[in-house]
C-alpha cells in the first residue's frame, strides 16, 4: 500500500489551515521576521560565488589535486591586470607595485607586453581561493592599477561575470501584475500573489546567498532560483486564490473556504511541488557537483515557494475574508469550453497536428552539441568581453584558456636537471594545437612536474578539447600526464554531461510517472504524462539549438552570433521543465479525474476538465513564460539559454501539449485512461477538486 494516501494529505494540509486561519498574524509576523532576518543577513555577509568547476574522479580534476598537493598556494585566485595604451615595462613598474601592495595579494607577475606594442597585462594571485575574492578586492586591485593614458581592464578571477538581473526581474513582476489584475479583475487578488513570491524571493535565494560562505555556488544558481521563485511563487499562489474565490462565490463563508481550499488546492501545490523537487533531486546521480549544486539551490526555493503559499497565503486570506473578491460565475460556455468541445470532438485531427508541430520544433535537437561558452560569448561592452577580446587581439585566442600539464614522478626527481623534466617540456610543445608552453615545473618535494600550456584556439572552440585529449593521452618516460585547468575541467564536464544525460533522464521519467501514479493510481494517465512532458522538453531544446547553435535569430537575444550549448544547461532544463509540466499536468488530471469520478463518462471529464482549468493554467503559465523570457535581458549567455528554454517550454506546454494533446489522446483512449491493475489502493492521492474550479 503506498505511504502517501488521500485522506492522509488532505487531513494533514486542513490541520495546517485550521492552524493558520486562527492565528493568522504570528503567522504573518513569522513570514516577516525570517524575511527581515535573511535580508539583513544577506547585507551584513554578502552572498559569495564561486564559477570555480570541479569534477570528482575525472583526469582534469586528478591533476587539479595533484598541483594543490604539491605546489603551495596554486589553488589561489588568479587574474589579470590588462593595460591598453602606450605600455612599456618601464610605465607599468608603478602599477605593479601599488597592485602588490593590495591587501592579500600575494604576487604580481612581470608585465607582458604584446607584439602590437600596445597591450599588455601581469598575472596578480593572491592568497585566497576564487570564493572569497569579494568585489571590493577585485575593485581595489583595479583602482591601483589606474595609470595616466593607460585602459585598464580586468581577465581571469578579476572579470566577474555581469549577472545584474534587477531589469528582468522588475519587467517580470509588471507583466505578472498585469496578468493578475486582469485574471481576477481587481488590484488587492493581484497583489497578493506577488507579496509571497516576494518572500519566497528574500527568504530562499537569500539562504542560497549565505550558503555561499559553506560551499561554493555559482553565480548561475542564484539567477536559477530567481527565475524559478517568480515563477513558481506566482503560479501556486494563483492557484490557491482562483480556488478560494471560486469558494466563496459558492457561498461558502471566508474562514471555511480558506480551509477547503488549503485542504484541496493546497494538497495540489504540494504534490506538484515535491514533484519540481523530485526532479530536481535527479540531477544528483549525474556525478556533477555544479549539477547537484544547482538541484538543490532550486529545490530549495520551490520548497520556500510551497510553505509561503500554504501557509503565509492563507493567513492573508483570512485577514482579507470576503474583501479580495469573488470568482467569476455564469453559465454561458467558456472560450476554454469551446476548444474543449472542438477537441474532444476531433481528437484525431488534433493530436496529428499538435504531434506534427512538437516534432518540428524538436527536430534541430538531433543536431545539439555541448560545449562551453567563454567571456568571449558574452554581449559586446561588458567588462568580461572587453577584457577578453584584448587579450585574444594582443596574444592569441587560447591565452584566455590556459592549461596545465601534470605529471606525478616515480621515483621523485632529485632537481631541475631530471631529463624527464626536459623529455615532459619537449613532449608537450610538439603537440599539436599548442601554440607557447613554458618550461617545466618541479614541486619542491620532487614528486610533481607542471607545464603551463597556451593552446592555438579559444575555450570555447571544440578544437580546444581536442587538444586536451592529446595533451591528456601522453605518456613521459613511462609516466601518464593530467591536463588540468579551468578550460579542461569544464571540457570533462561537457563529456560527463553526453555520458550521464541518459541515465538522468530515465531516472527523472520513472520517478515523475511514480508519483503520477500514486497520485492517479493509473498508469496510462501516468506514461502519457511522462511522454507528453518529454515533447515539451524536445521542443525546447529544438528551440535552443536553432537560436544558440545555428544563430537563428540569436542577435535578437543580445549576442553577436552562435554561441556553443552550456553542457549543463540541457540537464538542468530537462529536471525543471519536467517537474514544471508536471505541475500543470497535476491540474489538469484532477479537474478531469473529479469529473470521472461524478459523471464515469471519459469524454465529458476531458471536456470538463479543460474548460475548468484552461483560464487559471493559461494565466499561469502567461505569467512563468513572460517572467523566464525578461531573463534573456541578462549579459550572460548561460541565463539566456535558461530563459528561453524555459519560456518556450512552458508555453508549449500550457497550449499545445494541455489544450490540444492531451485532451485529444485522452478522447481517443477513452476508459483506458482509468486502468489500471488490480490492487488494494483505490483511493486518488490527491484530492480529486480541481484547484481552480467550484466543484
Amino acid at each position: 500500500m503506498s505511504t502517501i494516501e488521500t485522506g492522509t494529505l488532505h487531513t494533514v494540509m486542513a490541520r495546517v489551515a485550521r492552524f493558520v486561519t486562527r492565528r493568522p498574524w504570528p503567522v504573518v509576523a513569522a513570514w516577516l521576521v525570517l524575511a527581515t532576518t535573511v535580508a539583513a543577513l544577506v547585507a551584513g555577509f554578502g552572498r559569495p560565488t564561486d564559477e570555480d568547476a570541479t569534477l570528482p574522479g575525472s583526469s582534469a580534476q586528478h591533476g587539479r589535486d595533484l598541483l594543490e598537493a604539491h605546489f603551495t598556494g596554486s589553488g589561489n585566485a588568479t587574474g589579470q591586470v590588462i593595460f591598453r595604451g602606450p605600455v612599456t615595462t618601464a610605465a607599468l613598474a608603478g602599477p605593479a607595485q601599488r597592485i602588490d601592495a593590495v591587501g592579500h595579494v600575494s604576487a604580481v607577475g612581470r608585465p607582458v607586453l604584446g607584439a602590437d606594442g600596445r597591450t599588455a597585462y601581469v598575472d596578480v594571485t593572491f592568497d585566497l581561493g576564487p570564493r572569497a575574492l569579494t568585489a571590493a578586492l577585485t575593485g581595489d586591485v583595479l583602482a591601483a592599477a589606474a595609470a595616466p593614458g593607460l585602459e585598464v581592464l580586468p581577465a581571469g578571477a578579476l572579470a566577474r561575470p555581469h549577472t545584474d538581473t534587477r531589469r528582468s526581474e522588475a519587467l517580470g513582476i509588471v507583466v505578472a501584475l498585469v496578468v493578475l489584475v486582469i485574471a481576477f479583475g481587481g488590484l488587492v487578488a493581484a497583489t497578493l500573489p506577488l507579496l509571497t513570491a516576494a518572500l519566497t524571493l528574500v527568504c530562499g535565494v537569500g539562504a542560497i546567498g549565505l550558503a555561499g560562505h559553506l560551499t561554493g555556488i555559482p553565480t548561475v544558481a542564484t539567477t536559477l532560483g530567481t527565475m524559478i521563485g517568480l515563477g513558481v511563487g506566482i503560479d501556486y499562489a494563483l492557484f490557491l486564490i482562483t480556488r478560494y474565490r471560486a469558494l466563496l462565490s459558492a457561498g461558502a463563508e471566508p474562514t471555511g473556504a480558506v480551509v477547503e481550499t488549503v485542504a484541496t488546492s493546497g494538497s495540489a501545490v504540494v504534490f506538484a511541488g515535491g514533484t519540481v523537487i523530485v526532479a530536481l533531486g535527479g540531477l544528483t546521480v549525474a556525478g556533477v557537483p555544479i549539477l547537484g549544486t544547482l538541484g538543490w539551490t532550486a529545490g530549495l526555493v520551490v520548497l520556500v515557494a510551497v510553505g509561503s503559499a500554504t501557509t503565509l497565503l492563507p493567513a492573508l486570506l483570512t485577514l482579507l475574508g470576503a474583501r479580495l473578491g469573488r470568482g467569476r460565475t455564469g453559465g454561458r460556455p467558456s472560450r476554454w469550453g469551446r476548444l474543449a468541445d472542438r477537441v474532444t470532438g476531433r481528437p484525431w485531427r488534433y493530436a496529428l497536428t499538435s504531434s506534427v508541430l512538437l516534432l518540428t520544433l524538436a527536430a534541430p535537437v538531433v543536431s545539439m552539441r555541448l560545449g562551453q561558452t567563454d567571456a568571449g560569448d558574452d554581449p559586446a561592452g561588458t567588462a568580461t568581453r572587453a577584457g577578453h577580446d584584448a587579450m585574444a587581439q594582443a596574444f592569441g585566442p587560447g591565452v584566455n584558456g590556459p592549461l596545465t600539464v601534470v605529471a606525478a614522478l616515480d621515483p621523485a626527481a632529485t632537481g631541475s636537471t631530471d631529463p624527464r623534466l626536459a623529455e615532459l617540456s619537449a613532449a608537450v610543445a610538439r603537440t599539436p594545437g599548442v601554440t607557447s608552453s613554458q618550461p617545466a615545473r618541479l614541486s619542491p618535494d620532487g614528486q610533481v612536474a607542471s607545464v603551463r600550456v597556451q593552446p592555438s584556439t579559444a575555450p570555447s572552440d571544440p578544437a580546444t578539447r581536442d587538444t586536451v585529449h592529446r595533451l591528456d593521452a601522453l605518456t613521459v618516460a613511462g609516466v601518464d600526464v593530467a591536463v588540468t585547468g579551468q578550460t579542461a575541467l569544464r571540457g570533462a564536464l561537457a563529456d560527463r554531461v553526453g555520458a550521464r544525460m541518459p541515465s538522468v533522464v530515465g531516472l527523472v521519467v520513472l520517478l515523475s510517472a511514480l508519483l503520477m501514479v500514486v497520485a492517479f493510481r493509473a498508469p496510462v494517465v501516468a506514461v502519457k504524462a511522462a511522454l507528453m512532458n518529454l515533447l515539451s522538453v524536445g521542443a525546447a531544446y529544438g528551440v535552443l539549438t536553432a537560436v544558440f547553435q545555428w544563430g537563428w535569430g540569436v542577435r535578437w537575444t543580445g549576442l553577436d552570433g552562435p554561441v556553443p550549448i552550456e553542457a549543463y544547461v540541457p540537464m538542468v532544463l530537462f529536471a525543471l521543465l519536467f517537474g514544471l509540466s508536471m505541475d500543470y499536468e497535476v491540474f489538469l488530471l484532477t479537474a478531469v479525474r473529479e469529473s470521472w469520478l461524478r459523471t464515469h463518462d471519459n469524454r465529458r471529464s476531458v471536456r470538463d476538465g479543460l474548460a475548468g482549468t484552461g483560464l487559471v493554467i493559461t494565466s499561469a503559465a502567461l505569467i512563468m513564460v513572460c517572467v523566464f523570457a525578461s531573463f534573456v535581458l541578462s549579459a550572460a549567455p548561460v541565463v539566456k539559454m535558461m530563459g528561453l528554454g524555459l519560456a518556450v517550454a512552458i508555453a508549449v506546454d500550457a497550449t499545445v501539449i494541455r489544450g490540444l494533446l492531451v485532451p485529444a489522446t485522452m478522447a481517443l483512449l477513452g476508459r483506458a485512461n482509468w486502468w489500471r491493475p488490480p490492487a488494494r489502493l483505490r483511493r486518488p492521492a490527491v484530492s480529486p477538486r480541481s484547484p481552480g474550479v467550484r466543484p
